[in-house]
């Protein structure tokens, strides 16, 4: 989102170019002419909802539609909204009872760092079962599917991190199968990527839209499991990162 796509309802009216967060990455802008400054990146799209929304109160302000007061008030509210709803969304995504700033926190640093599928990981995070009695070793074993390629640094930064949010999950009282439901119903296993959909475009160009419909099916039940379905839940090829698919530029 960036200054001239949001309307006065709050939603995006323009997705061109459009894209989505696959390896966690605060910097991430999908707009190759955003690359410079990256004013619009992903980190930085609460302030970017905000200043759009200066502007608008700004402008009622000036036709006398609206008092100072009202102006400040409606900016004031727009941050207390955001961070309510953010907590209320990371608690959920993670299953904890209680924001917890800490250990979120440390678990972004920790994506941005090894860049993590932001999708693919919390979907496995689920996985994890809230017992103290773990062997170090077998902690990361839900999530191995994507921690690839981490040294041995890394993987004691991610050991470290998890045992810190199974003492959190210890204590809550819900039981593993009732906060893997929860997560799972808020944290999808399917979501639209660049490349599904370059390969359905593709397609769809040489007449055949059979794998549009597919995809638009799989879309369709994005919390659910799909048996066969898998490989629209899988990380993203090598040749997924390219300008073109992953990235576009204002004119594509």
């Amino acid at each position: 989102m960036n200054t001239d796509n949001m309307s006065v309802l709050g939603l995006t009216i323009d997705y061109g170019p459009f894209g989505f967060l696959d390896a966690f990455d605060p910097s991430f802008t999908p707009n190759t002419t955003d690359l410079p400054g990256r004013r619009y990146c992903f980190s930085n799209q609460p302030d970017v909802g905000l200043w759009n929304m200066a502007q608008f109160v700004s402008t009622l302000s000036l036709a006398n539609l609206i008092s100072e007061k009202e102006a400040d008030y409606a900016l004031e509210r727009y941050g207390t909204k955001f961070m309510d709803d953010y907590k209320a969304v990371m608690t959920k995504k993670l299953g904890l009872q209680n924001y917890d700033k800490e250990l979120i926190s440390n678990l972004l640093n920790n994506m941005a760092v090894d860049k993590v599928d932001y999708t693919n990981f919390f979907r496995l995070l689920s996985n994890v079962r809230a017992d103290l009695t773990t062997p170090d070793e077998e902690l990361l074993v839900p999530l191995k599917p994507v921690l690839l390629d981490v040294d041995q640094e890394r993987k004691e930064a991610w050991t470290s991190w998890v045992k810190t949010y199974i003492q959190e999950l210890s204590g809550s009282g819900v039981s593993d199968e009732d906060r893997k439901a929860s997560m799972n119903s808020v944290n999808p296993k399917y979501i639209l990527r660049n490349y599904l959909c370059q390969n359905a475009i593709d397609k769809a160009e040489q007449g055949d839209f059979e794998e549009v419909r597919r995809l638009l099916k799989v879309m369709e039940r994005p919390y659910e499991e799909q048996p066969g379905m898998d490989e629209y839940a899988r990380l993203p090829p090598a040749w997924a990162d390219r300008p073109g698919v992953r990235m576009l530029s204002c004119s594509s």
